[in-house]
């Protein structure tokens, strides 16, 4: 058929998991650099277009900059954030996105350790607008008071979000896309994939 999708990834998932573990490597060692913002590197990505080799769904927490964690710059990283690292149809809209039209194979959910979002849950001190989240949360975690395991589910629950969408299922199948989960541990700098 004429109007039948055809992706072709930037890298394999495989390949870019192997991308995203070396760079953390590096980040982890202080063997990095700050992104580079060269004029040559600006004007090709502006011409060329981005072709980032992982999505990176995480926390909008301060201390968590998936293109300093992974040693990544400019068009690299097809960054979603949001607190919690929570999955809802701006998530999954902007995934889908990034997956089919830029090429990208590779999905990671990134949560955190001493996460607001989940200490909030874990401690009942949600309020306003930050309660749509904390209910989300909520679903991922029940009533585990543990804040690293709580993140474990939580990241978990959005990887399971983001495979709901039929769309990700038949990538996942056809054109082996791949979701998975990580942690980052504020303390050391470590992702830890899961």
């Amino acid at each position: 058929m004429e109007n039948e999708k055809r992706i072709h990834y930037n890298y394999s998932a495989k390949e870019a998991l192997e991308k995203l573990v070396e760079g953390n490597k590096r980040y982890v060692n202080n063997e990095t650099t700050t992104i580079s913002s060269e004029n040559n590197l600006l004007m090709k990505t502006s011409k060329e277009g981005q072709k980032p080799y992982a999505i990176i769904v995480t926390c909008s927490d301060s201390r968590v900059i998936p293109e300093a964690i992974f040693s990544a710059g400019i068009g690299d990283l097809f960054v979603i954030r949001v607190a919690g690292n929570v999955i809802d149809s701006h998530q999954l809209g902007s995934i889908e996105y990034a997956e089919e039209h830029l090429g990208t194979g590779l999905v990671v959910v990134l949560g955190h350790t001493n996460c607001g979002a989940i200490n909030a849950v874990i401690s009942g001190h949600a309020s306003g607008y930050i309660k749509y989240i904390a209910d989300d949360i909520t679903r991922a975690v029940g009533n585990e008071k543990n804040a690293y395991k709580a993140c474990c589910m939580n990241v978990k629950h959005s990887c399971d979000m983001i495979e709901s969408s039929l769309i990700i299922q038949k990538d996942e199948k056809e054109y082996g896309l791949s979701v998975m989960g990580a942690i980052y541990h504020l303390e050391d700098g470590r992702v830890e994939f899961i």
